[in-house]
């Protein structure tokens, strides 16, 4: 546990002057999707209202937008934290020494996350959100490490999408056949990112049984909406004005999300095989979540000439300054709870739902109290550390 200042910075220039800023709207941003992501994840019940649970397999709803925003504000966050350590003197190698000690401990938490509170080896699941994290944050941080430069990045981004799309389109499922011509195009079971998991991991080992939403091969395109957040971390360390940048952001936003839109029509939006028009969709939708974020908070805060950070900040800043802490706890919170039962069969979260649901009758709303409140308790938890000025970086 450290305690330093979370919040990246980001130069302009001043009267000739290149002065540091706070750039409070990737905090801001990623609070906001840690406490979304903290809400879906945990429901009160299977009535929650459809914003708030995933798609049941093609589609799109709100909620299939957390991780890969997540996953993309990781790569805006690579962008500023290696220069910044660049300007501080550090060396290269000392750069891989923290990445990959930084992977390391993010994959292992994710195990614990996954396998709390029994740790049975024969039930473990090694694929997760942690350990997704923790692999394209090895990848993506490691090749900024070696080439800065922003053309090879978007390079590598188009090639992870296609040859995603190449894989997942015209490579045949063994046992099954060629996609669109022996079986449908993305079936559950019969395609290949759910068939290479199964050979690799039982199905104890895997979140649905027959398949990951994390699996191996679906990790290509996720490196790919990782590499959007790198692009748009050295974007927003350009000299162009702060107005510049967020125009340009949202201007990508929009045609990503366009594009994406397009390329469902042949190769449908999936959050669980996160296939590339899911990565142009969600990462647009990042994109202009991101450009609004700058223009009501470093924007605002630019004209009126204020340095310190506005108070209505704070709620967001408590999750965005501790991210990782916020999904950890809200995890083994809710594995915790589930071990405790006041009634034979009955687990404490399903008794406290179901005790909302007698005083509130419609289930869905119900569910959701029961969500805000879960929220509540790990916002008052992270807020204490918050206020001590305690940051628990890995």
């Amino acid at each position: 546990m450290t305690v330093i200042n979370p919040l990246p910075t980001m130069t302009t220039p001043s009267q000739g002057v290149r002065r540091s800023q706070r750039l409070l709207s990737v905090d801001v941003l990623r609070g906001l999707t840690i406490g979304f992501m903290i809400l879906v994840n945990n429901n009160g019940s299977e009535a929650a209202y459809w914003p708030l649970k995933h798609a049941a397999w093609n589609g799109f709803t709100p909620t299939d937008l957390v991780f890969p925003t997540f996953l993309f504000l990781v790569g805006v966050t690579i962008v500023f934290s290696t220069e910044s350590r660049l300007a501080q003197g550090a060396t290269r190698l000392s750069l891989f020494s923290h990445i990959i000690r930084r992977s390391i401990l993010l994959y292992l938490l994710g195990l614990v996350v996954n396998s709390f509170p029994y740790f049975h080896l024969s039930t473990m699941r090694f694929y997760g959100v942690l350990p997704r994290i923790a692999i394209c944050y090895l990848i993506i941080a490691s090749l900024y490490v070696v080439n800065t430069n922003w053309r090879n990045k978007a390079i590598l981004a188009g090639a992870a999408l296609i040859t995603y799309w190449v894989l997942m389109r015209f490579v045949p499922v063994p046992g099954y056949g060629v996609p669109s011509r022996d079986i449908p195009l993305l079936d559950r079971d019969a395609n290949l990112t759910a068939w290479l998991d199964r050979q690799i991991f039982s199905a104890p080992h895997l979140y649905e049984h027959t398949r990951d939403p994390e699996g191996l091969i679906s990790t290509i395109p996720a490196l790919a909406t990782t590499l959007m957040g790198v692009l748009t971390g050295i974007w927003l360390r350009t000299r162009r004005t702060l107005a510049d940048k967020t125009s340009g952001i949202a201007i990508a936003g929009v045609a990503c999300v366009f594009l994406g839109a397009l390329w469902n029509l042949s190769f449908p939006i999936n959050k669980k095989l996160w296939t590339s028009s899911y990565v142009l969709f969600a990462g647009g939708l990042s994109l202009l979540l991101l450009a609004l974020c700058l223009w009501i908070v470093d924007l605002r805060q630019e004209g009126s000439g204020k340095a310190d950070r506005p108070k209505w900040l704070m709620p967001f800043l408590v999750f965005g300054t501790n991210a990782i802490a916020a999904y950890a706890l809200s995890e083994l919170l809710q594995s915790a709870l589930s071990c405790i039962h006041p009634h034979p069969g009955v687990n404490l979260p399903h008794f406290l739902y179901v005790s909302i649901h007698n005083i509130v009758p419609d289930a869905a709303f119900a569910s959701l109290l029961y969500s805000l409140g879960f929220v509540g308790v790990c916002w008052l938890v992270i807020a204490m550390l918050y206020r001590r000025n305690i940051f628990i970086k890995i």
